[in-house]
């Protein structure tokens, strides 16, 4: 039985990313969780003390759903250490991230509402920064080219060039995302 809770408790986290990507951080509400996860009004109350803990628990979820799968690992691990092979990792980043658009929308309502909830901003932050260190520690231990700084300017860079995608996607086509992604690399990757 546990093992099914743990999986209703998935769902209506995954109906808490939709409806804040739908309906932004004011239309979270454990009805409107509900309703996306199709189960009966109060479900979402059971499982969560709060709306915070509904918010926080939505931002992780976010991140858990971001990450690469293993395949994806292993070839990263196994390419080349040279700048053309930054360029493919950095353009399957930026694809696969743009791929999870209700997550990123509903990672950006999250920071936003963290701006007003100091606990919401206190867990972003402590993950964000993981986040950054993880990638830093990967970075250094991969051989690829480029320093602690170039990996923090690639992932503000690539933030915002998701964020145009995913928000005002008519500004740049596909080809030139892809010259873009590559113009950051060849320019911040010393």
């Amino acid at each position: 039985m546990v093992r099914r809770n743990d999986q209703r408790r998935a769902a209506l986290v995954d109906a808490a990313i939709e409806v804040l990507a739908q309906e932004g951080a004011r239309g979270l509400t454990f009805r409107a969780v509900d309703t996306e996860a199709s189960v009966p009004n109060g479900t979402a109350s059971n499982y969560f003390t709060s709306r915070d803990d509904l918010l926080t628990q939505a931002g992780a979820r976010v991140y858990e759903r971001l990450q690469p799968d293993a395949a994806t690992i292993e070839r990263q691990r196994t390419a080349g250490r040279d700048r053309e092979t930054y360029v493919e990792l950095m353009r399957e980043l930026v694809g696969r991230v743009s791929s999870f658009r209700t997550g990123y929308l509903a990672l950006l309502e999250l920071r936003l509402e963290a701006t007003r909830r100091p606990e919401l901003r206190k867990v972003l932050t402590e993950r964000v920064r993981a986040d950054v260190e993880a990638n830093v520690a990967y970075h250094e231990a991969s051989g690829l080219p480029g320093d602690a700084t170039a990996v923090k300017l690639l992932i503000l860079t690539l933030n915002w060039l998701i964020v145009e995608q995913l928000t005002l996607p008519d500004v740049f086509d596909e080809a030139e995302r892809d010259a873009l992604v590559r113009a950051a690399v060849e320019r911040i990757v010393n």
